[in-house]
């Protein structure tokens, strides 16, 4: 690739970057300029708390942004926050988090590197876990960390002085979060910190505490949220709109399919390898009914099912979708579940990883998503004999059943 000048990576490293605040665009973008100025790689990192064990979509918008800094030549840092983690980022909630146990968090942090390597160069990534130093501050440190703020400034943020102004109760320990992710970035030494529009409180508190040791205040680079499968709410998985980044093509493809027509925009801005003027091409024909929303959207699916899985799983999973939903037939390929009795219609739907729990398949009956031979169960004590037939619980998964040789 051929060395891009400043002005060419400002404009793809600041790309769909918002602040909600113009002036701290303009200055983020001059210091970004600045550092980029020096010819040096400089040292970029992203956070991510392992609440789940698994990524999503709406990682991935910061973890492509590390991407496009390692692709122009500079150091990323992907940071895991087995200790941030344990106190709960409190930026986009309007209560408090739950805790997770430290055994919970270790958990999960199992799969986030070879989940993350998806999209980011293994041999280019630097994987650190914030606990390493976190978890070595003490008390007296803590407290010269907690004297560069006020807690004026903590409750002038959005989502406290709602709570606040509700008599909602508000944390000691929720504090603490903002302080110990401005940390990482003097344990780590960074120029630059990649984070979600509403961690803007929490960048900007590295910069003040990377001053108060000395350091160069890191350049902060946010980006708006990506909206879920219902296309209200941010994703996550505790809000079960999400999709992850290790599901299989035909789920993942079928979830893209799902999202409501006026979330594709969000979604061609932020998860897409698109050029900016593609983007803007697709969305002008969408507004002028030259591009059918059904047309962009199996197109969108196909984009993101290939970034993860490549281009033949793409290709399979969009012939699955238009066998199973468009011409209403089943999938040519589906388990095999061999039945040498009849088995209770709940039972078989858990033990055959249809559901995530009894109680889930009991509520997906109840809803009426699970039908026998193309007839709905209606019953939770309906028996499922061992001959020949099809269960299919919801709209993306399947099962032939067939009676024991």
């Amino acid at each position: 690739m051929k060395k891009m000048s400043i002005d060419e990576q400002v404009a793809i490293l600041m790309q769909g970057a918002e602040f909600g605040d113009e002036q701290i665009k303009e200055h983020m973008t001059l210091e970004l300029r600045q550092r980029l100025a020096e010819g040096r790689p400089l040292r970029v990192y992203c956070g991510y708390d392992p609440t789940a064990p698994d990524l999503h979509l709406g990682h991935t918008v910061t973890m492509r942004k590390l991407c496009q800094f390692q692709v122009l030549g500079h150091h990323v840092i992907f940071v895991i926050g087995t200790f941030t983690a344990l106190i709960g980022d409190p930026s986009d909630r309007d209560k408090a988090r739950m805790r997770p146990t430290l055994e919970q968090v270790e958990a999960n942090a199992r799969t986030y590197v070879q989940q993350a390597f998806k999209i980011l160069d293994p041999e280019r990534t630097e994987v650190r876990y914030n606990g390493e130093w976190l978890s070595k501050l003490t008390f007296q440190e803590i407290i010269e960390l907690a004297a560069n703020f006020t807690v004026q400034q903590f409750l002038a943020r959005d989502n406290f002085a709602k709570r606040y102004e509700r008599g909602d109760p508000i944390w000691l320990h929720e504090f603490m979060y903002a302080l110990m992710q401005g940390y990482d970035a003097v344990a780590l030494e960074t120029d630059v910190q990649i984070g979600a529009t509403e961690q803007l409180f929490n960048l900007l508190a590295g910069r003040k505490i990377q001053e108060a040791f000395g350091q160069k205040p890191q350049v902060c680079i946010t980006f708006p949220i990506l909206v879920g499968t219902d296309g209200k709410l941010r994703m996550s998985k505790s809000q079960g709109n999400y999709i992850g980044i290790d599901e299989p093509p035909e789920v993942m493809y079928g979830k893209v399919m799902s999202i409501p027509d006026e979330a594709m925009g969000n979604y061609f801005d932020l998860v897409t390898r698109w050029s900016p003027e593609e983007i803007a091409r697709i969305k002008a024909g969408l507004v002028d009914g030259s591009i059918h929303p059904r047309d962009a959207k199996m197109r969108l699916a196909w984009e993101i099912v290939d970034a993860f899985h490549g281009s033949e799983a793409a290709d399979a999973a969009q012939e699955h979708f238009r066998t199973v939903f468009q011409r209403r037939e089943l999938p040519e390929e589906m388990p095999v579940w061999e039945l040498k009795s009849p088995v209770n219609v709940v039972d078989l739907i858990f033990e055959a990883g249809l559901s995530r729990s009894k109680s889930d398949a009991r509520r997906l009956i109840r809803q009426g998503a699970v039908k026998l031979d193309g007839e709905p169960v209606t019953d939770i004590e309906t028996m499922v004999e061992p001959r020949e037939a099809v269960l299919r619980v919801g709209k993306r998964r399947f099962l032939r059943v067939t009676p024991a040789v």
